[in-house]
């Protein structure tokens, strides 16, 4: 899995209730954490959620995942919301990391329908899904959401952009009063796609929500204070790399992003006045379009889009990345949206264009070793499924 493929033309600037039963690297010795893949024990089951992103309305594909990472398909679950497509979208729909959220804590997954600017969100029993609500979004082509205990946070990419709050409460969403704030981009209500914001997050600690801009080349944080609202307006840092697109974060507080622009991962921290510090950027991968993160560990993985590999980073104790397996694996083609299993033992990858799903397993030096390819997914050219989620 060490051999790069021939590189592919990059597509342009491709910067991208009902209840169901669901049948490279050491990790730095600073990750204390053992879920998110520091680990490497005795796999148990669990499950991977697929979304599928149909105009004609939105579901969910799920999947029951067997000790040994292998994915059997489980059924699907209707969201009560349509999918959408971004003006230009080069192969990703929404043009966005994160839009499944998943919280499994405490059982909660949350799903953008960006074609009718509502959200849902589904209790997880065990191996099954069952719908609790389905909401408006407080603003226009919601594309991604951060989930963590009783709270989501969505971001909508149409119009000027927004981001909105919301309560969890026994899986059931309720808008929070005076949270939504206005990003001011001045989109049209389905945006183009170099224009989205592409993601919404959490700091470790819950105290910073994160927005990441792409063309505007920006990264917005707002302060969460512990009822759950926003600082009044975002502090503004500007990327240090070109069209900063998803990130991830480390529990020493590091924030990881991946600039598609120029196929770099820029690493920052939350500051003294709430904007970010930039810690250090690494060496381009030399894939296309390096768009979707994820983190393992001490390792973190991105997705090059248009040349169909995956890249590997360490996470140093200063708390940058260094680019170690520039192709640490290769996809089917288009591979976009990234998640793993709760114990760090497998790695999925959404593969767009080819309309299936690569499975990895994570080797206890970050080596990745191909698993198993699902096929008979949406593909982009059929409207496209985005968004992933598993544990």
């Amino acid at each position: 899995m060490r051999s790069a493929l021939p590189r592919r033309a990059a597509l342009g600037l491709v910067t991208a209730g009902l209840a169901l039963p669901l049948a490279a690297l050491t990790p730095s010795a600073a990750f204390a954490d053992t879920g998110a893949g520091a680990g490497h024990h005795r796999a148990a089951p669990g499950a991977v959620f697929v979304q599928l992103n149909a105009a004609s309305g939105n579901a969910i594909a799920a999947y029951a995942r067997a000790g040994d990472g292998t994915l059997t398909a489980a059924g699907t679950v209707p969201t009560g919301g349509l999918g959408g497509t971004a003006v230009g979208a080069p192969l990703d729909a929404l043009a966005s990391q994160g839009s499944l959220g998943l919280d499994e804590r405490h059982r909660v997954l949350v799903a953008v329908n960006a074609g009718s600017d509502t959200i849902t969100s589904f209790s997880v029993d065990g191996t099954g899904l069952r719908r609790r609500s389905v909401v408006a979004s407080s603003g226009q082509f919601p594309v991604s959401v951060a989930v963590r205990g009783d709270l989501a946070f969505v971001l909508n990419a149409g119009g000027h952009g927004s981001v909105s709050g919301f309560r969890l409460d026994d899986g059931r969403l309720s808008p929070i009063a005076g949270t939504t704030r206005d990003l001011g981009l001045g989109n049209t209500a389905v945006p183009t796609f170099i224009t989205a914001p592409s993601q919404v997050g959490f700091t470790p600690d819950g105290h910073t929500l994160v927005v990441a801009t792409k063309a505007n080349n920006t990264l917005l944080t707002f302060h969460v204070d512990g009822a759950g609202h926003l600082a009044a307006a975002p502090v503004v840092t500007p990327s240090a790399g070109k069209v900063p697109f998803s990130f991830v974060t480390d529990p020493s507080g590091g924030i990881h992003v991946t600039n598609a622009g120029d196929g770099t991962q820029t690493s920052y921290r939350v500051g003294a006045g709430g904007g970010l510090v930039a810690l250090g950027t690494s060496a381009p991968t030399g894939g296309a379009a390096l768009c979707w993160n994820v983190r393992v560990g001490g390792t973190v993985y991105g997705a090059n889009a248009g040349s169909a590999t995956l890249s590997a980073w360490q996470v140093t104790p200063g708390g940058a990345t260094t680019l170690t397996a520039p192709v640490a694996a290769t996809t089917g083609a288009g591979p976009i949206d990234l998640a793993t299993s709760a114990d760090g033992r497998f790695l999925y990858a959404q593969d767009a264009v080819a309309g299936a799903l690569s499975s990895y397993t994570v080797g206890a030096d970050g080596s990745l070793t191909a698993l198993q390819t699902v096929s008979g997914l949406p593909a982009f050219s059929k409207g496209g499924m985005e968004g992933l989620a598993a544990f």
